[in-house]
């Protein structure tokens, strides 16, 4: 059976939280059909396991003069939108930390709410998600286990599955974030959501829903670009 359009997000970038904001707010048909991965950098550990599992992460340094673009862009875009932004401080990230923290709660069914919670924490408080105690504090909100969010990055499971994903990233062509997959097509860039949501539509609908994936409801809120660059 055909894949479904899938949506890889970021917790990490901005551009990747402008393009939630916008599914879930102009487009929430086409963000309750797609399935959503998350895409994060992986640490020493998760590339090795990569490595050893087939893949490699696409790594493309920053220049400085892209990391300054995106300061000036990224602030356009949040005031074009009308939000409200405040520049997180990374400190040593490890962004399987958050990541992986997901994979937590989405098992508990509360994935979409994380989500939220991770992306309002970090981009509208300037919060250090890759932080274990702001995990934690985000779990006990959504009355999750602290412990099972904060120390995901250490369980081995968690890892491996970590490493199924970027697995996805490296097999769908993924460069950056957000990335939308929709059979052959491909289309990078919080710009391009909306030829991606075109596509969908010109064929009939974004999809029905199918066992194992895991589409966010509507609902929902420093380091200004990634490995790869941003959209």
């Amino acid at each position: 059976m055909p894949k479904r359009p899938a949506f890889y997000f970021s917790l990490r970038s901005p551009y990747s939280w402008f393009a939630y904001r916008e599914l879930l707010d102009e487009h929430p048909d086409v963000a309750a059909a797609v399935t959503w991965r998350p895409f994060f950098e992986p640490d020493g550990r998760s590339e090795e396991a990569l490595r050893k599992a087939g893949g490699s992460f696409p790594y493309v340094a920053m220049s400085r003069a892209k990391h300054l673009y995106i300061l000036r862009d990224v602030g356009r875009l949040a005031r074009e939108r009308g939000l409200s932004m405040t520049w997180p401080v990374d400190r040593d990230p490890v962004w399987e930390v958050p990541h992986l923290a997901y994979l937590v709660a989405l098992r508990e069914g509360r994935g979409p709410e994380f989500v939220a919670a991770a992306y309002r924490t970090r981009w509208e408080e300037g919060g250090d998600i890759c932080d274990r105690s702001v995990i934690a504090r985000i779990a006990g909100e959504l009355d999750l286990d602290p412990v099972a969010l904060a120390g995901a990055a250490d369980d081995p499971e968690l890892r491996e599955e970590g490493v199924r994903l970027l697995l996805d990233v490296c097999r769908d062509g993924v460069f950056g974030v957000p990335f939308f997959v929709n059979g052959a097509s491909r289309y990078w860039g919080v710009d391009r959501l909306g030829r991606f949501v075109a596509e969908l539509r010109a064929a009939g609908g974004p999809g029905s829903s199918g066992p194992g994936d895991a589409p966010l409801p509507v609902g929902a809120g420093s380091d200004p670009g990634h490995a790869g660059g941003c959209g």
